[in-house]
């Protein structure tokens, strides 16, 4: 058995205090880049409301989020996916988490960001954050362009724990050989992950997550608690 731990972070209102799918989406949007402003708009929310309930497949994710590199080439979409990061991102990486991350990278423990949102997005935001490992959704690329489909296992709920288990299997390790392993999530979506853990950190809750945390009697981390886009 290893002596080094494992720490797993989710990103969207766990590292960060928003959802970066929905805000690349409404960035889009506001901008005309993803069709009809107005009901672009209504779709992403409409998403959103459906994620927070629980209530939402990868697939139907997917048909929106993805469909929205689908309609663009990738030298273009690197070009907004960079004012994205300086407009949107960089302002809302605060101290906290920054101080989160750092604190298991310095001691030596394996990390990866594990998140349901596509690697086009949240890739830039890994290395930002300085954590080595990306394990996200990853969209279908061929001849050149984004399909709008999900290559393999979405990392979404269960596939969460599937995508980990795999990455571990490649370094010739599993979650039972670190003695001690993290998980830091906000969403009820993530209680799979949570649960195969030997250290289920609930942060920045939604409100189905606390409950849950609370018969568990699991540690709950408020980092943004200051913050006054804050949700819940």
């Amino acid at each position: 058995m290893t002596s080094q731990r494992l720490a797993l972070f989710d990103l969207d209102h766990t590292l960060l205090p928003l959802d970066s799918d929905h805000q690349w989406a409404e960035f889009l949007a506001k901008s005309g880049r993803a069709g009809d402003p107005v009901q672009a708009l209504a779709r992403n929310e409409d998403l959103m409301n459906r994620y927070n309930a629980g209530d939402l497949t990868a697939e139907q994710a997917a048909e929106f989020m993805l469909g929205l590199l689908a309609a663009h080439p990738p030298h273009l979409l690197a070009a907004w996916h960079e004012e994205y990061m300086q407009r949107v991102i960089r302002p809302a990486m605060t101290a906290q988490a920054l101080a989160l991350v750092q604190q298991h990278l310095a001691a030596g423990d394996l990390c990866a960001i594990v998140t349901a949102t596509n690697s086009f997005v949240t890739a830039p935001i890994a290395r930002a954050f300085g954590v080595p490992t990306l394990i996200a959704t990853e969209p279908e690329y061929l001849a050149g362009r984004y399909t709008g489909k999900i290559h393999g296992t979405p990392s979404f709920k269960h596939g969460k724990v599937l995508r980990v288990n795999t990455w571990l299997a490649t370094l010739n390790r599993s979650l039972k050989d670190f003695h001690e392993s993290y998980f830091y999530s906000d969403s009820i979506n993530d209680l799979p992950l949570l649960e195969v853990v030997t250290h289920p950190i609930v942060t920045n809750p939604s409100p189905s997550l606390l409950k849950v945390a609370q018969e568990r009697n699991w540690p709950v981390l408020n980092i943004f608690a200051s913050l006054a886009d804050h949700k819940s």
